[in-house]
């Protein structure tokens, strides 16, 4: 499986990007995955989690009411809405696959992850 995620760019304080993350490969409708971001000299760091189905999802505090995590099995592709962006948003944000079925906010458990995709929100 591989994972090309794209849609970031330059936003506005208040604005919104869709973030999208194409995976090949047959199984992705098997597992959990997640949006993981990284600003410059941080962590990284969990921001959303999506089940095998879609039905569950989890997301970080920092994150929880501006930002939606979707996914669409039959197009093998995983969204991340984001709204209401502030400057500290800005990050470079990473899709991963899990290991498992259901989503999890640690790093580790996910084993496949995209090239990463920067998204900076001016103030």
């Amino acid at each position: 499986v591989q994972l090309q995620a794209f849609g970031g760019g330059l936003v506005q304080a208040g604005g919104s990007v869709r973030l999208s993350c194409a995976a090949s490969g047959r199984t992705f409708s098997d597992y959990a995955m997640g949006w993981f971001r990284q600003a410059p000299g941080k962590e990284r760091e969990f921001v959303a989690g999506i089940n095998w189905s879609g039905i569950s999802t989890k997301y970080a505090d920092a994150v929880q009411g501006r930002f939606t995590i979707s996914r669409d099995n039959a197009k093998n592709t995983v969204y991340l809405q984001m709204n209401s962006l502030k400057p500290k948003d800005t990050a470079v944000y990473y899709c991963g696959k899990a290991r498992s079925r259901n989503w999890a906010w640690r790093a580790h458990v996910y084993h496949v992850w995209g090239q990463g995709t920067l998204v900076t929100v001016s103030s």
